[in-house]
């Protein structure tokens, strides 16, 4: 993928509809408010984005099911302006993969 916002849009079309945001309790779903902990969620895919000429554009795309079948994304800056909360979530979680070319 070649931009976040293109990469984003694709998820979408591939049933990856929720947002995400991690907080103290856990992982939240914007919609629903629903709080997982890290063992109920499973990064089936991750992509990594540099800004062309800007650090500060650099972000990681997260793209997550959980235990009980939501499908959705997390967006995170990546690197030095990195949230440390996620950070520390995805540390926790057992289950992250990235995809290779052919699976995706």
């Amino acid at each position: 993928m070649k931009s976040l916002t293109s990469c984003l849009n694709k998820m979408v079309v591939d049933g990856y509809t929720e947002d995400f945001r991690v907080e103290e309790e856990g992982l939240k779903s914007l919609k629903t408010e629903k709080i997982y902990r890290p063992h109920e969620v499973n990064v089936v895919n991750f992509f990594r984005f540099e800004g062309v000429s800007d650090p500060e554009d650099m972000a990681i795309l997260y793209v997550i099911e959980t235990s009980d079948g939501v499908k959705g994304t997390l967006v995170d800056a990546y690197g030095t302006y990195s949230d440390q909360n996620v950070n520390q979530f995805m540390l926790e979680v057992d289950k992250i993969k990235k995809k290779t070319t052919k699976e995706q």
